[in-house]
C-alpha cells in the first residue's frame, strides 16, 4: 500500500506547500495531494486565503521529480469537463505521467462549502444531480482524451478517482471511473469497496486496474507498517493512504513520518 500525503490549503500559502512537498518527496511518501476549495469557511476573512488547487499542482509539477500529484477531488462544478480534460493533459505532461485525477460532486447545501459556489455564483443542486454531472464529466474527458478533434490526448491517461461517501458514488467510481476515495475510518468502508469494485468488474475492464484510496489525518498509527489500522486498510486492498496534514506545514515532521514508513520493524 502506497502512502501519500495531503496539503489541506486553507489559510496556507504556496511557498509553505512548495517546501512540504519538496520534503515529502525526500521523505519517501508516494503521493502528494491537496484539496479544490475556494475559500476557508472557518477564516473569518482574516486569514491569507485558499491557494487554488490546480495552480498548486501544477507548480510543484515543476518543482518535484518523483512524487504523483493529484486533486482530492476537483469538484465538477468549478471547470468545464471539456476545458478540464485538456488541463489534465497538459499537467499530463508537464509532471512526466505523475498526475492521479481525483473528481467529485462537491459539497452539497448541507455543507459549509456551498457558500462558497454561490459566492462564485454557481448553484448548489441537489445530490442525484450533482452525481450526474460526475458521470456527464467522465464520459466528456474520456471522449477528448482519445484524441477527439484535435484534443490534446494525455500519455498515459491519468486515472479518474472518483470521491465520494456512500453507494451512489462508489457505484459511479466503479463503473465510469478508475478508482475511489473516501474516508479511512469510514463505518462501511468494506461494503463500498465491494459496490465499487463490482460495478467495475461489471464494466468489463480489468479489475486489478481499480485503485481504491483512502484519507485520514497524519497519525502515528498510519505510519507504522504492521499496526492495526494499516493492516484493516491493506486487508481491504487498499492501493493508497492519503494522510492530511495542515498548515503551516512542518517539513522535519513530514521527515520523521517518511523515515517512520520506510524503517525496518
Amino acid at each position: 500500500m502506497k502512502t501519500d500525503l495531503l496539503l489541506i490549503p486553507m489559510s496556507a500559502r504556496y511557498r509553505d506547500m512548495r517546501a512540504a512537498a519538496l520534503a515529502a518527496e525526500e521523505a519517501g511518501f508516494d503521493g502528494l495531494w491537496t484539496w479544490d476549495h475556494l475559500r476557508d469557511p472557518d477564516g473569518g476573512g482574516s486569514g491569507p486565503g485558499v491557494p487554488e488547487a490546480w495552480t498548486v499542482l501544477t507548480a510543484l509539477a515543476e518543482a518535484t521529480r518523483r512524487i504523483s500529484l493529484g486533486p482530492l477531488v476537483l469538484n465538477v462544478a468549478n471547470r468545464h469537463p471539456g476545458v478540464l480534460a485538456s488541463m489534465a493533459a497538459t499537467l499530463q505532461a508537464v509532471s512526466g505521467g505523475r498526475l492521479l485525477l481525483g473528481i467529485g460532486a462537491g459539497g452539497s447545501r448541507r455543507t459549509p462549502y456551498a457558500a462558497e459556489q454561490q459566492a462564485i455564483g454557481q448553484p448548489v443542486a441537489g445530490d442525484a444531480v450533482r452525481a450526474g454531472k460526475v458521470v456527464e464529466a467522465i464520459e466528456l474527458i474520456r471522449k477528448l482524451w482519445s484524441g477527439h478533434a484535435g484534443f490534446l490526448k494525455p500519455e498515459p491517461a491519468p486515472p479518474i478517482i472518483v470521491g465520494g461517501f456512500g453507494p451512489r458514488m462508489a457505484a459511479i467510481a466503479g463503473r465510469y471511473g478508475d478508482g475511489f476515495n473516501t474516508q479511512a475510518m469510514h463505518p462501511k468502508l468494506a461494503d463500498l469497496a465491494r459496490i465499487a469494485r463490482d460495478e467495475h468488474a461489471k464494466s468489463a475492464r480489468n479489475p486489478d486496474d481499480f485503485v481504491l484510496t483512502a484519507f485520514s489525518g497524519l497519525d502515528e498509527r498510519w505510519l507504522q507498517p504492521d499496526s492495526r489500522a494499516r493492516q484493516t486498510l491493506e486487508r481491504l486492498n487498499v492501493a493508497r493512504l492519503i494522510l492530511l496534514t495542515e498548515p503551516p506545514y512542518d517539513p522535519d515532521q513530514i521527515r520523521r513520518a517518511g523515515r517512520m514508513l520506510t524503517s525496518p520493524r
